[in-house]
């Protein structure tokens, strides 16, 4: 039996699971979306209630029905050939989703995570709900495209607001990669909130006497709570953003926070994520977000946490989603 990896083809994590799933001496199948369909090909063949076939690369191939679990790892997307008008294109794209993607989303496997379940629990503000639900503490937030529901969110709010994307935060435009960290907003912002209304636009109360953060990776029924501790003006708003000036421990998780992340990854139905959150002085824990695909391999490097052997174990042992 394989495991199956969709990931980038440069990623520093992915190999270090490999390596740990090779000395348990487990096959893997390792490609990226990407090269389908100039480099990948599927062949599925419906046979009763189950797809059966292959996916091939130029040197290697899986039989679907000998797939132990796929770990979906941040692939890219679909790269199709130069030839192709743009039209030509998204359609190629839809049907490679609905075709290609059905196929494999059909597969009676363990998944990490599964494509749909990711993509359901991708939206923040379902996050923030769910968190909630959960048990776990949320700062006061709002989504608006309007000026002057940002300006009452801010006379309301004790602390001051930040505004933070919902989705990635880098752009690039021109060959040039611009990132948008968390940012508190002053007089000058609050002065000035013209382009607010060009989209949705997500604000919070900035977590008052925010004394370090959180990173908090779930494997399975396994979790790794890090601390973050940030010495830098820059990382002590985001610590995305100064990466030098971080210090990191391994923590225990509080009981009630436990209990909330995994109440939360059953409500979606995940199987790897990485929660970030703030903690305040008085030792409160509040949500911020949770990534599906959420990097771990600097916390690793910095503590020593055991994720990849974590990894390995998940998938090698695999089971039904």
């Amino acid at each position: 039996m394989t495991v199956v990896i969709f990931a980038q083809e440069c990623d520093a994590s992915v190999d270090e699971v490999i390596g740990q799933l090779t000395d348990r001496g487990v096959p893997v199948f390792r490609v990226d979306t990407s090269w389908f369909p100039q480099r990948l090909t599927i062949q599925a063949r419906l046979e009763g209630d189950r797809w059966v076939g292959c996916l091939s690369a130029e040197h290697h191939r899986v039989n679907l029905g000998d797939v132990r679990s796929i770990w979906y790892r941040d692939p890219t997307a679909f790269d199709f050939p130069a030839n192709l008008s743009q039209p030509e294109r998204r359609f190629a794209f839809r049907e490679a989703r609905l075709g290609f993607g059905g196929v494999l989303a059909s597969l009676d496997t363990l998944w990490v995570n599964h494509p749909n379940r990711a993509s359901d629990a991708i939206y923040k503000p379902l996050q923030l709900t769910t968190a909630a639900r959960c048990g776990l503490a949320v700062p006061r937030t709002l989504v608006t495209n309007d000026a002057s529901a940002v300006r009452h969110f801010h006379n309301e709010s004790r602390p001051g607001l930040i505004c933070k994307v919902f989705g990635s935060n880098a752009i690039t435009e021109h060959g040039t990669t611009q990132v948008a960290y968390t940012h508190r907003l002053d007089d000058g912002d609050l002065a000035d909130l013209d382009n607010v209304g060009s989209t949705a636009h997500q604000f919070q109360d900035w977590v008052h006497d925010k004394h370090h953060e959180a990173r908090v990776v779930v494997v399975g029924d396994r979790i790794f709570p890090v601390l973050i501790h940030a010495d830098s003006v820059a990382s002590r708003i985001d610590w995305r953003s100064d990466y030098r000036a971080l210090r990191y421990e391994l923590a225990e998780l509080p009981v009630s926070v436990e209990n909330g992340v995994r109440c939360y990854m059953a409500a979606f139905g995940l199987v790897y994520a990485a929660f970030d959150f703030a903690i305040d002085a008085t030792g409160q824990w509040f949500f911020l977000e949770a990534n599906t695909a959420g990097q771990y391999g600097f916390l690793e490097t910095n503590t020593g946490a055991a994720i990849s052997d974590a990894l390995a174990d998940l998938l090698a042992g695999g089971a039904c989603d």
